[in-house]
């Protein structure tokens, strides 16, 4: 396999409120331009992000998703040197009139890195097991070792 596409897995919640926010904005259309808010609120959750690799043509882009619509810029491939897997934490703000809260999770990213210190972020999930399966995928491809960063010592497979 040539092409890998890897997107984030949008949650159930985010996936009804999007999705009825769609559809209740296109029918609001009919009665008030006010649609066009909820149009854009379902966009908004319905937005996903990833990374698409053609490893036949030596590019790759970072993708928003839509719908099944992706959008993004394509540019050519490094010299990948190795793959890393590694957990941090991801913070998102969730803010009303008069609250505001941060949400912290726990994700697990997997970057492609050259020229030393450059990096390529390629995924994100909150499943460790996905996150090397598609390392062990890239790594067959390009012929590169993979860096398990998940633990506190860091070690090479």
């Amino acid at each position: 396999m040539d092409k890998f596409i890897f997107k984030r897995k949008l949650p159930i919640w985010k996936l009804i409120l999007g999705s009825a926010a769609l559809i209740i904005g296109f029918i609001s259309l009919f009665s008030s331009f006010k649609g066009f808010i909820l149009i854009g609120m379902g966009i908004f959750l319905l937005l996903i992000e990833g990374s698409e690799f053609d490893f036949k043509n030596q590019k790759y882009r970072e993708i928003k998703s839509v719908l099944g619509i992706s959008f993004g810029k394509w540019n050519p491939i490094p010299n990948i040197e190795y793959v890393s897997v590694f957990r941090t934490n991801e913070t998102t703000t969730l803010r009303s009139r008069t609250a505001e809260a941060n949400v912290s999770n726990e994700i697990i990213k997997l970057n492609l890195f050259y020229n030393t210190n450059q990096k390529i972020e390629a995924y994100n999930t909150y499943d460790v097991n996905d996150a090397f399966k598609k390392a062990k995928q890239i790594a067959s491809i390009l012929n590169i070792d993979i860096l398990d960063a998940t633990e506190r010592e860091s070690k090479w497979l």
